[in-house]
C-alpha cells in the first residue's frame, strides 16, 4: 500500500468513527445524578414520609423507584381521622451527600386548615441536617405563609 491509500483508509476510519459517536445514545438528560451512594440507599431504603400537621408518628408511604436511569419518587400520607392529606409526586434529579433534587409535585390538602390547599410543581431540595434521621424539605414557607416540614425518613 502507499502512503495514499493509507491516507484514504485513515480518513475513512475516521468519518466512520465520528458517525459512530454522533450515532451513539448520549446520556439522558433526565437521569439522575447519584453523587453519594449512602443517600441514595436512604432513599430507596426509606421509611416513609411525615407531614407535621397530619402525624409524625404514623408515617405514610414513599416509594423510590429507579427505571431507564431515572429515579421516581411518590409517597402519601392521610390524616387517620380527617381530611388533611400530603402527596409528593415526581422524579428524582440528583442525590448528593446529605440531600437530594425533586422535581415534581407536593400538594398539602386540607391541613391544618380545613379548605387549606397547596399545590406547587417545580424544583425542590431535601436534606439532611443536624444529624437527624430524615431527609427534610428544605423551602418551608412556600405556600401561604405556614412553615410546613415534610420529612422522608431512613
Amino acid at each position: 500500500m502507499t502512503l495514499r491509500h493509507y491516507s484514504r483508509l485513515l480518513a475513512a476510519f475516521l468519518a466512520c468513527a465520528a458517525l459512530g459517536a454522533a450515532a451513539a445514545d448520549p446520556p439522558s438528560p433526565s437521569a439522575t445524578r447519584v453523587l453519594d451512594q449512602t443517600s441514595a440507599q436512604r432513599l430507596l431504603r426509606n421509611k416513609g414520609v411525615t407531614l407535621q400537621w397530619i402525624d409524625w408518628n404514623t408515617r405514610g408511604r414513599a416509594v423510590v423507584a429507579r427505571g431507564g436511569g431515572r429515579w421516581t419518587l411518590r409517597g402519601s400520607q392521610a390524616e387517620r381521622r380527617g381530611p388533611g392529606r400530603l402527596l409528593v409526586d415526581g422524579t428524582i434529579s440528583e442525590i448528593g451527600r446529605d440531600y437530594f433534587i425533586f422535581d415534581g409535585t407536593i400538594r398539602i390538602s386540607e391541613t391544618p386548615d380545613k379548605g387549606r390547599l397547596c399545590e406547587q410543581t417545580r424544583t425542590w431540595r431535601f436534606a439532611i441536617t443536624q444529624n437527624r434521621r430524615f431527609f427534610r424539605l428544605r423551602e418551608f414557607e412556600w405556600c401561604d405563609g405556614l412553615t410546613d416540614y415534610v420529612d422522608i425518613y431512613f
